[in-house]
C-alpha cells in the first residue's frame, strides 16, 4: 500500500510541474527585454529630437500646413506647461517629475521578463526623455524650457485636441499597451494571471485529494491492526 502511495504522489507531483511548466510561457532572456526597450526609447528620442529640429526650422513664422485634407496640422507651438497646457506655471516640477519617472522605470527595466511591457514601457522611456530634453536645454532655461509641439489633430489650432508631439504619442501609446497587458493578465514577469489562478486551485484540489486517501489508508490500517490486537474487545472474543 505505501508502494502505491508513493507512486500516486509521485505522480501527482510530475503532473503538478508539467502544468506549472506549460502555464508559465518561456521567458525572453533579459539583455534581450533589456536591448529592446532602450532600442525602442533611443529611437523614439532620435525621431522627437529630428522632428521638433525641423518643426522649428520649417514652421517658425509660417502659417499651419495642411495635411491629409485637415486631418493633421503642422503648426508650432512652445508649450511651457503638461499636456492640455496644464500646470504652465510649474514647469521646473515638471521636468524633476521626469527625471524621476526615468530613474525609476531604468530601477525597474532589469525585473522585466515581458516583450509586451518592454515594449511599452520603452515608449514611454523615450518620449519622457524627449520632453525632458526639451525642458533642460531650450529656452528661457534650464528646467523651464517649453517644449517643442507641431502636430495638431483636425484644426490648426489645437482647438479639437491638444497640439502635440512625437514623445507625446510615445507616452500616450506605451501607456495604453501597458494598462491592456495589465487587464488581460499579462505580467511584466511573463507569466498570465489567469494560469496561475487556475493552476493554484489545481494544486489546492490536488492536495486535499492526496490528503484523503491517506486518511482513508490510516482508518484502513487502525481497522486491521484493531481486529488483531488482542487487547481489543474484539480480539478477546475471537479468543
Amino acid at each position: 500500500m505505501s508502494d502505491e502511495r508513493r507512486r500516486s504522489d509521485s505522480t501527482s507531483s510530475e503532473e503538478r510541474t508539467a502544468r506549472a511548466d506549460s502555464a508559465v510561457p518561456r521567458k525572453s532572456p533579459r539583455w534581450r527585454l533589456l536591448g529592446l526597450l532602450f532600442g525602442i526609447a533611443l529611437a523614439l528620442l532620435g525621431l522627437d529630437v529630428v522632428t521638433k529640429s525641423l518643426a522649428i526650422a520649417r514652421l517658425e513664422g509660417q502659417p499651419p500646413v495642411e495635411l491629409f485634407g485637415g486631418a493633421l496640422y503642422l503648426v508650432l507651438f512652445r508649450n511651457p506647461g503638461a499636456a492640455f497646457s496644464i500646470a504652465t506655471g510649474l514647469t521646473w516640477v515638471l521636468a524633476l517629475l521626469a527625471i524621476v519617472v526615468i530613474g525609476v522605470i531604468i530601477w525597474f527595466a532589469p525585473k522585466l521578463r515581458s516583450k509586451g511591457w518592454a515594449v511599452g514601457i520603452g515608449l514611454i522611456l523615450g518620449g519622457a526623455t524627449g520632453n525632458l530634453a526639451d525642458r533642460i536645454f531650450r529656452e528661457p532655461g534650464p528646467l523651464r524650457g517649453h517644449v517643442i509641439d507641431f502636430l495638431s489633430v483636425l484644426a490648426p489650432d489645437g482647438s479639437v485636441w491638444p497640439v502635440f508631439n512625437l514623445a507625446d504619442s510615445g507616452i500616450v501609446c506605451g501607456g495604453v499597451l501597458i494598462v491592456l497587458l495589465a487587464l488581460l493578465g499579462y505580467d511584466y514577469d511573463g507569466t498570465v494571471q489567469r494560469k496561475k489562478s487556475r493552476d493554484s486551485a489545481d494544486e489546492d484540489t490536488d492536495g486535499g485529494g492526496a490528503g484523503t486517501v491517506e486518511r482513508e489508508d490510516s482508518d484502513a490500517e487502525s481497522e486491521r491492526s484493531g481486529a488483531t490486537d488482542p487487547e481489543r474487545g474484539d480480539g478477546e472474543e475471537k479468543s
